[in-house]
């Protein structure tokens, strides 16, 4: 006994100690909440001047809810501390609760401080900001000669829709680099004004302009690059596609590889002579695709010439092998439904299922389609042959399951004596199904020869 009163002592001290330790976290917890909902105040005073009221809307509403539901933390406190005596229970619900209201409150106030931090960082460098928007677009004007030159040179080289994209760019960079100067002069009228919201607004649309401005620019040095690439690029395409055309000769000739060559052909045919104007991406991509097409012709040809395609009568055969077993086993399963286990429904179950995936496969009922593609032959023998085990499975199954919950011949009258051919019956059912099987299998065995 002294063991047991000495360890529920030790129980009740420790839980003391951790009824302590939860009240001073609990009043800890609301001087935080507290101080940060001061904090909070004071942010979105300061932001609402630096941003204007739409842009701390968030906040403010975070600020209200907060305010709120930290009411019900205070009041909790109180009733920890009023004259009416509590139960430690109690004094744990609340000390709890406080803990979880607090945490919540600082979370929140947090979360959507944060979010404004890097806007109000913003607005603080405004000054900082405008200036370096001038001086990024006073850089970039500064590019925009060469840039009309470098379309002027490629426009000598190279066909109209290959600039496209770039022969307007060095106009539009300039309409966006007076933008960019205009907005941020009204960045800097708005803010003297004091309409910080609308200076916020002109200073991002001025920094955005500059930086489109400026990637118009690079763009059009980027394309004489990319140009010059290409067409390095595609000489190598048009060598390497000469000699896969002489090593396709030597390929199956079947449909699909005489097709790729004839477009290969044509794609080569139809490349410009020297000194005309071209667009070489659209040609390096005309020609890759034709040379990737042809690639995968011949790889395709030569992997079914070194794989016998079946005939159509061996596919037929295995189809009608899986169909007279689907047959038999459906019958002999639902024949004796009360008998017949999970194992034998589910191989019956998967058997109908790959045999509904063969139809899908032969585009239509497998049994009577006119004729099955080549390319699909393999696939549809493999399912075949797969719906057939299943059944077969399926069958001996039925016919474990059918033995097993069949009584078993004993003395009763109708079991022995002249009634001896119906006691029988007993192993009737296996005999049954054991010539089903015979059947199927020897009738598989002959399909199976001529694969």
């Amino acid at each position: 006994m002294a063991g047991f009163w000495g360890r529920r002592k030790r129980e009740q001290a420790e839980t003391a100690q951790h009824d302590a330790d939860l009240a001073r976290r609990a009043q800890s917890s609301l001087v935080a909440a507290d101080e940060h909902i001061r904090l909070a105040v004071d942010e979105v005073s300061f932001a609402e001047a630096e941003l204007g009221p739409n842009a701390v809307g968030d906040l403010r509403a975070a600020l209200d809810s907060v305010r709120t539901h930290m009411q019900e933390a205070f009041h909790l406190h109180q009733l920890n501390h009023d004259e009416i005596p509590d139960t430690a229970d109690e004094l744990r619900t609340r000390n709890t609760r406080i803990v979880q209201l607090c945490e919540w409150a600082e979370d929140l106030l947090e979360d959507r401080m944060a979010a404004l931090a890097e806007p109000i960082e913003r607005a603080r460098r405004a000054p900082e900001i405008i200036a370096r928007v001038r001086a990024d677009a006073a850089r970039v004007r500064e590019r925009i000669p060469h840039a009309r030159e470098t379309v002027a040179r490629l426009a000598t080289r190279y066909a109209p829709s290959a600039l496209e994209g770039v022969a307007a760019n060095p106009a539009e960079a300039e309409q966006l680099l007076s933008f960019a100067e205009h907005s941020a002069g009204v960045a800097e009228r708005r803010r003297e004004a004091g309409q910080r919201e609308q200076a916020n607004l002109a200073m991002e649309a001025a920094t955005e302009a500059a930086r489109r401005a400026e990637t118009l620019v690079d763009a059009v040095e980027t394309f004489e690059v990319e140009a010059l690439r290409a067409e390095a690029t595609l000489g190598a395409i048009v060598e390497d596609s000469r000699g896969d055309l002489i090593a396709a000769r030597t390929a199956p000739q079947v449909p699909a590889v005489i097709e790729a060559m004839s477009a290969l052909q044509t794609a080569l045919a139809a490349l410009p002579a020297a000194g005309v104007n071209t667009d070489p991406f659209e040609h390096l991509t005309r020609m890759r695709e034709a040379n990737a097409a042809l690639d995968a012709a011949v790889a395709a040809a030569l992997e079914r010439a070194a794989r016998p395609i079946p005939e159509l009568g061996h596919v037929r055969n295995a189809i009608d092998d899986a169909d007279r077993q689907l047959a038999v086993a459906r019958d002999v399963i639902a024949g004796h439904r009360g008998w017949i286990g999970a194992d034998a429904r589910t191989r019956l179950a998967e058997a109908e299922r790959v045999r509904a995936d063969l139809d899908r496969v032969v585009g239509g009922a497998a049994a009577t389609v006119p004729t099955i593609p080549e390319d699909d032959r393999d696939q549809a023998m493999e399912f075949a042959r797969r719906s057939a085990q299943l059944a077969g499975d399926a069958l001996r199954y039925a016919q474990r399951d059918i033995d097993a919950s069949r009584p078993s011949a004993g003395p009763h009258p109708q079991w022995g004596g002249p009634m001896e051919g119906f006691g029988r019956r007993t192993g009737g059912g296996s005999d049954l199904v054991g010539g089903i099987l015979g059947g199927l299998v020897i009738g598989s065995i002959l399909d199976g020869i001529f694969d």
